[in-house]
């Protein structure tokens, strides 16, 4: 019989105890949060844990040196060793990684209800743990130990450098008491506390288990093979009970430096499954599960969060030691299923192995891809994720880390969102993918079976797989986070400068120590106690603790310098009195603007503007070039901006529309409500699309109107748009606009040709002028109840304005953009454009000097709407802030 043949055993394994401590999550519902919300654990890595003065270098190419700077780190963890009986000496001689797996250990099976392993199988109970080198402090301390060498090295300098005898022995006492202080001194403890044979020893030893256990070490595997050997002890009746899980605490020059030279680290971002990953960010902790045979769990009425169905085990055979293979995962995988009795094609969530290196990503995005494929051709993509990209690579302990997660999913009945993959990998995103990335949780369909998989890879070439399944049964009803966002909004307000310069020096000693999760908490923490009486106000957008930190330090020197006011829009950093309520202007900008067919980032965080795309109902297959497809979509994007800045309190006193958007300032202003400006917008895309001369063109001259129009002499294009003093556009049939470009040329001006499909705003588009016509005569427009600065006439629209005869003309008019912003801005404080993009904030800031925000109101960035409220808000303006956290999950 070939041996890589299981026999159909459909033997199941219960998971009734879960336990962990990982950076952010001190228990498996705070790991199952942390995925949920996407929050990040990654922060600069402190001097005490390793001096980056010491060890950092940019250049990859430097001896000794590690070009990260971050990881995920636990924080505030003591071990009680009071509680746990352990002798200071004894505790003092052990690694931490003994402690840490004690502890966990107990949280487990408090979980699975035998708490202080009360009523527990103790003769057929075992301890199969992950690990791998012990821990960074086992070899910390064999420094101590190699004090002879460091005092040779040191007394032959010494001698060279002169020193009398007596000298020597002076100053070698003196260094012997400061080298070996941090050390603890070597005892009858010492070899067996910085084992890794004896981490899973300590276990049995403490609750007296004689099922057997040990250590496993298959690198970054570890621990998932851990589960899988404690699964194959439990079906074959050698154990009855297992304590299975992994260990890690190895942030040390040993692990750094070499992951560092193997280019396995990440110097930014840590991305998983995504086109850029290029490395890991270290991560570190514990996590054990405690398992039993399902029948028993059932007989002895555990809970049961999830069943083991299958578990396989491979390695890379002649491939590379560090290096992944595609056809050895996909031997772990076909093992794994075959003994699951099923097919992996059945499940619906995979909890991968995702290092976020490159290569790592890429073999085992196709290894996955491939089994599918080959088990059925016609499969819907299953959803993958990595928790790694939480809680950083947790090498030893990552395994289980992962499980927990899949446990978490199946139990709940949710699929969790990925965290950190921004541009799917290519395997994700051809025409037939096998597997796809969440941005947003998802409740299980109950037409998929609630099955998960879970991988793990290590070096040396070894591979891991165990198969998940849940009890729809059991399918807890959760609330489905929204935290995440690329960027945080941190809120100051003080009676004072004075008091305000206070605040900002006591955020900047603690800014670099934050992880990126915490940036959110110390946002929302400073929101829920902000004074909205105060009346110095200062606001930073960050999207790392990094940046929080060097923004900081920016309104530091502001405040330094005695400024009151100050809105530094591309650096994030305001500042002001906020002693008036501002008067703000909206822009609503037209086709040039960047399309968007999905509600983004916007509709992730905003229920509003989800709501809004839901109605609204845009195919996501549309050609977004077509102007029957832009036109709706970019009006679209204007609205979900409005409805944000509504929730958020911010209003305006005068809005402009550069052709298009006018549309949405009418609105704005009261004259149509959301549906009726849908479908104007709809029936003029559609119009000028089907009716507008094919061969009409745009282009874009850097110069004056007057000077244009000298160039239009003997032409037939028309001046379509003059959108600032060293900017107008003309427009009319192809070779009249060629003509135009080249006479702009020779006299040395600079010309574009726009990427639009018809002359806009030309005669060659007056046959949409009669469809639209029809449609606007059914629409009953409401009296302008706000003011609006029409771009068709340049001029302040009454409030009884024609707007019919408005929109009509407008088909064909030029969009006068100068005169409108000229007029609207008499008395504006601040100008925000509302829509996606940036076109109309660029224009701007060519010939007014009043500060603009683009908000971006569609796409995959938050960032334009945080500066725009951080700015109306040091200007004053009363910001519902607890509409900005609302529904995020923070801590």
């Amino acid at each position: 019989m070939s041996h890589d043949l299981f026999p159909m055993l459909h033997a199941q394994v219960a998971i009734v105890g879960m336990a962990c401590e990982y950076p952010d999550a001190r228990s498996p519902q705070e790991l199952w949060e942390n995925a949920l919300a996407q929050r990040q654990a990654f922060r600069r890595i402190p001097s005490d844990r390793l001096n980056l003065a010491d060890y950092y270098s940019a250049d990859r190419h430097a001896g000794d040196r590690t070009y990260s700077t971050a990881a995920a780190l636990l924080e505030g963890y003591e071990f009680d060793r009071l509680n746990f009986h352990i002798v200071g000496s004894t505790f003092r001689s052990a690694d931490l990684t003994h402690w840490l797996a004690l502890d966990i250990a107990s949280r487990a099976l408090t979980d699975a209800g035998f708490p202080h392993a009360e009523n527990l199988p103790r003769e057929s109970t075992g301890v199969l743990l992950g690990n791998t080198l012990t821990g960074e402090f086992s070899r910390a301390n064999t420094l101590r130990m190699r004090w002879p060498y460091v005092r040779r090295v040191v007394e032959a300098k010494l001698i060279k450098e002169g020193y009398s005898p007596s000298q020597r022995q002076t100053f070698l006492d003196n260094l012997e008491l400061e080298y070996k202080q941090p050390f603890p001194e070597v005892g009858d403890e010492t070899l067996a506390g910085n084992l890794s044979n004896t981490i899973a020893g300590r276990i049995c030893n403490y609750f007296d288990l004689k099922g057997g256990g040990y250590t496993i070490d298959g690198a970054c595997s570890s621990s998932l093979l851990a589960v899988a050997n404690a699964c194959s002890a439990l079906v074959a009746g050698d154990l009855d009970v297992a304590l299975a899980g992994g260990v890690d605490l190895s942030l040390d020059p040993f692990e750094l430096l070499g992951f560092a030279k193997v280019g396995a680290l990440a110097a930014e971002k840590m991305r998983v499954y995504d086109v850029r990953s290029a490395g890991f960010l270290p991560g570190e902790g514990c996590g054990f599960v405690v398992l039993m045979r399902y029948e028993d769990a059932v007989a002895q009425q555990r809970r049961i969060y999830a069943t083991v169905g299958g578990w396989g085990i491979s390695s890379d055979g002649a491939g590379g030691i560090t290096r992944p293979e595609v056809a050895g995962q996909v031997l772990a995988l076909k093992r794994a299923y075959r003994r699951a009795g099923f097919g992996i094609d059945t499940v619906a969530y995979f909890e991968g192995h995702g290092t976020g290196t490159s290569v790592g990503d890429a073999t085992e995005l196709k290894a996955l891809s491939q089994a599918r494929r080959e088990a059925n051709t016609y499969i819907k993509p299953a959803v993958i994720g990595s928790i790694k990209a939480n809680i950083g690579h947790t090498k030893a302990a990552a395994g289980v880390a992962g499980l927990i997660k899949a446990t978490m999913a199946v139990y709940t009945g949710i699929l969790p969102p990925n965290t950190g993959c921004e541009q799917p990998h290519a395997e994700l995103t051809d025409d037939t993918p096998a597997l796809r990335i969440l941005r947003e949780a998802e409740y299980w369909q109950e037409s998929e079976p609630m099955k998960a998989g879970v991988s793990s890879m290590g070096f040396g070439g070894i591979n891991a797989h165990v198969v998940l399944e849940g009890n729809r049964e059991l399918k807890n009803n959760i609330t489905l986070a929204t935290t995440f966002q690329d960027a945080e909004l941190l809120l100051l307000g003080a009676a004072d400068a004075r008091t305000l310069k206070q605040q900002v020096e006591h955020l900047l000693s603690i800014a670099p120590r934050v992880s990126q999760a915490e940036v959110t908490d110390l946002c929302a923490e400073l929101a829920r106690n902000l004074d909205p009486q105060n009346a110095v106000r200062a606001a930073v957008v960050a999207s790392s603790p990094q940046e929080l930190t060097t923004r900081l330090e920016i309104l530091q020197s502001w405040l330094a310098e005695g400024i009151t006011q100050r809105l530094n829009i591309p650096t994030g950093v305001f500042l002001g009195t906020g002693s008036n309520s501002p008067r703000i202007g909206f822009l609503f900008p037209g086709q040039a603007s960047p399309v968007y067919l999905n509600d983004g980032a916007w509709g992730r965080r905003f229920p509003i503007v989800r709501e809004l795309y839901k109605i609204a109902n845009l195919c996501a297959t549309e050609d977004t070039r077509s102007t029957a497809v832009a036109q709706p979509s970019i009006v679209l994007a204007e609205m979900a901006g409005l409805r944000v800045l509504q929730q958020l309190g911010i209003t305006a006193t005068v809005g402009v529309g550069h052709s298009l958007g006018e549309l949405t300032a009418l609105h704005w202003a009261g004259a149509i409500d959301e549906a009726s400006l849908l479908q104007i917008a709809r029936i003029r895309g559609q119009a000028m699309a089907e009716l507008g001369s094919p061969t009409g063109r745009m282009a874009s001259i850097g110069a004056s109107e007057a000077i244009v129009k000298g160039l239009l002499v003997n032409n037939s294009a028309v001046i379509a748009g003059i959108n600032s003093p060293g900017q107008t556009i003309i427009s009319g049939d192809a070779m009249e606009v060629e003509e135009v470009v080249r006479r702009a040329i020779a006299k040395g001006l600079p010309t574009k040709t726009l990427p639009v499909s018809h002359a806009f705003h030309s005669p060659l588009v007056a046959a949409a002028v009669h469809p639209l016509a029809e449609y606007l005569a059914g629409i009953k427009f409401q009296p302008l109840q706000r003011q609006v600065v029409s771009t068709i006439t340049g001029s302040l629209l009454s409030s009884d304005a024609d707007l019919l005869y408005l929109l009509c003309r407008q088909v064909t008019a030029p969009v006068r953009f100068i005169e409108a912003i000229d007029r609207a801005v008499e008395g504006i404080d601040l100008l925000l454009e509302v829509g996606p993009g940036t076109v109309l904030s660029r224009l701007v800031t060519n010939f007014v000097t009043v500060p603009i925000v683009a908000i971006n109101s569609s796409g995959g960035s938050l960032k334009g709407l945080l500066q725009g409220v951080a700015a109306a808000f040091c200007l004053g303006t009363p910001v519902d802030i607890k509409s900005l956290f609302a529904g995020r999950f923070t801590r």
